[in-house]
């Protein structure tokens, strides 16, 4: 490839548009700066607090295949438990526990219901399965979940849903309000 030759004009038009010039004294290049960045701590998990209250006085029996669950916390009217029946609440979000181990279902059964509480979720639907693969026909997600409901502080009430939501295999759930979306209730009136 040829060289290219610049013209006397060029030339002067070239040093008048860069200006006044330095000379470099170092040949030397630092790619690395001397000051390195601060590193950024790693984020920690958002971790979730306790909600389940341990109670060993809670005597419960034990649920089959077919049988129906149902619990509503003190204070709280029966009429209450029939709207929850009924699907009058509706539900907000829905999550399904099929096939997770014992442990791996209360983990994720305590996030879901911490975020539904967070968000202001007032009814859950919970599926936890009937247990047919279960050994000797006992449902163990059944029980679990049954037993963890009554000692989670936000539940206020739960029952087996209707044939067409799961049947004895799905609960719907009725939370607390959160304090956040409690506030918010009692200035609209």
């Amino acid at each position: 490839m040829a060289k290219k030759k610049l013209s006397a004009d060029d030339s002067a038009l070239f040093r008048r548009t860069i200006g006044k010039v330095k000379a470099v004294k170092s040949d030397t290049l630092v790619l690395t700066p001397d000051d390195k960045p601060k590193p950024y701590p790693k984020k920690e998990s958002q971790k979730i607090k306790g909600s389940f209250e341990e109670s060993s006085a809670m005597e419960i029996e034990t649920l089959y295949q077919e049988d129906r669950i149902s619990f509503i916390a003190p204070g709280l009217q029966k009429n209450v438990l029939k709207k929850l029946r009924k699907g009058y609440f509706g539900f907000d979000a829905s999550i399904d526990l099929h096939g997770l181990t014992s442990q791996e279902a209360k983990h994720q059964l305590s996030r879901f219901l911490h975020f539904s509480v967070e968000d202001g979720y007032r009814c859950v639907h919970i599926i936890h399965g009937k247990g047919y693969r279960s050994p000797d026909n006992q449902p163990v997600l059944k029980n679990d979940v049954n037993i963890w409901l009554r000692q989670h502080k936000d539940v206020q009430a739960f029952c087996s849903t209707p044939p067409k939501d799961g049947g004895t295999g799905a609960v719907f759930v009725l939370l607390k309000l959160s304090e956040k979306y409690g506030e918010e209730e009692h200035t609209q009136y």
